[in-house]
């Protein structure tokens, strides 16, 4: 069977792209001038030109040389095994620009909570030691996407775990940052998850696969490849003074931190120096633990917190943990794809303030059910939702948008979700 090892082998080839969204855009422009013979297919397209995956669209692939399956497309989904024994190759194109590039300057990074913000910091700290570095891959930016200019520089990319799973090789450095409850649609089980997420430092190559302190990481050692070494938590106070919330975010710098002197061959305390340095000039991620407005209404302060890139139950204990104390309503739901939220709602119990959940879609609905003894509000959408969370904490406290749970059950990706959030934040205190 035909197994590409870079986009070069596709010259003259007929390419299928299966799923026609950022990732598959980026493909097609990577491969214009490899090949002109591209078959276009997604389960739901939304332009011209592209088959629909159930109307012929599957037909096309098979008689294609190789498909391309951007990470959207689980793995092991009938129609892509169907294609795989028909003889038809199935690769992403992640992995064929892996096997082409020089790793020696590209650090992967995934977990299941942390990896936006440890990709975006480790970038920021290979700059505070006058080191070129770009943030790519699942935080936005295909690193295949001749619109983007990789020809210098450290390559931090971020990896997910429908990515992970396709990959054959890895570069000398991968980060993992956390191992929670994710994707459970997508990957089947908790166990498969897990092994899915780590498969990327079971690739082939030789090097360091370098996590943060962790019980959950430490009992996943046998799932792991790579030479594996540990990095500590920073409690220096740097983490406070690059604008990071969190107890969690002291686990994210320290490796970080570790990641940047292991690339650069400097020692951990000079890096540390470096940073402190420049630490002003760090803008968080969106959708982190953003404060988006403070309302003062006759003394009493509510505060309004965008932490929408908490998709996963992990990180939305994330957030609760940082807003321990004091009045909290908590905006959950979305996207239903088949997690525990046990966790979750134990964690909301033991909470010792006020506390109100305002749910919406059919994760917010699950979620629900486990949490029927508690202070629990339905909103139809976003308008609904922030105005029921701020009248719950009119005397003061948090409104926290923290879904633990995908957008796409109402909204295109979680941007799009947290804009129309500080949207609704900014009308509702233009009413109060």
């Amino acid at each position: 069977m035909f197994q590409p090892t870079g986009f070069a082998d596709l010259a003259r080839k007929r390419v299928g792209i299966y799923g026609y969204g950022v990732e598959g855009h980026a493909t097609s422009r990577r491969l214009a001038s490899i090949t002109t013979d591209l078959v276009l297919v997604d389960d739901d397209p939304s332009e011209p030109g592209v088959l629909r995956s159930s109307d012929g669209g599957l037909d096309a692939l098979a008689t294609c040389d190789v498909v391309l399956k951007s990470p959207g497309i689980p793995r092991r989904r009938a129609d892509v095994i169907a294609l795989e024994e028909s003889g038809v190759p199935v690769t992403s194109a992640l992995n064929l620009w892996l096997n082409e590039i020089d790793r020696s300057r590209v650090v992967c990074v995934t977990g299941t909570k942390g990896k936006s913000t440890t990709t975006s910091l480790l970038a920021f700290f290979l700059g505070c030691v006058d080191q070129e570095a770009h943030e790519l891959g699942n935080i936005g930016r295909p690193p295949y996407d001749p619109a983007l200019d990789v020809s210098s520089g450290w390559l931090v990319l971020e990896v997910s775990s429908f990515q992970s799973v396709d990959l054959t090789v890895a570069p000398p450095l991968v980060l993992v940052t956390s191992l929670g409850s994710d994707h459970l649609d997508w990957h089947g089980t908790l166990a498969q998850y897990h092994d899915d997420k780590l498969s990327i430092t079971r690739a082939e190559g030789e090097h360091v696969t370098l996590t943060s302190q962790s019980p959950e990481l430490e009992l996943a050692r046998p799932l792991m490849g790579g030479r594996v070494e540990v990095a500590a938590r920073d409690t220096s106070g740097l983490t406070q003074r690059l604008g990071l919330l969190g107890e969690h975010n002291e686990f994210n710098v320290g490796l970080a931190l570790a990641a940047c002197a292991l690339c650069v061959d400097r020692a951990l305390d000079e890096v540390r120096v470096s940073v402190a340095a420049r630490a002003d000039e760090f803008v968080p991620l969106r959708g982190r633990l953003t404060l988006v407005a403070t309302h003062v209404l006759d003394g009493r302060i509510v505060r309004f917190v965008d932490d929408g890139l908490a998709t996963a139950p992990l990180p939305a204990m994330a957030a609760l943990h940082v807003f321990s104390e004091g009045p909290l309503a908590l905006i959950a739901g979305g996207f239903d794809r088949g997690v525990d939220y046990g966790d979750l709602a134990e964690e909301l119990r033991r909470r010792p303030s006020p506390t109100t959940v305002v749910v919406m879609g059919p994760a917010g609905e699950r979620l629900a059910e486990l949490c029927r003894d508690l202070d629990i509000i339905h909103a139809r959408d976003m308008d609904v939702a922030v105005r029921l969370a701020t009248d719950a904490v009119s005397q003061g406290g948090v409104v926290l948008l923290s879904p633990a749970a995908p957008s796409f059950d109402a909204y295109r990706n979680w941007t799009e979700r947290s804009e129309d959030f500080a949207r609704v934040v900014k009308d509702v205190i233009a009413e109060y």
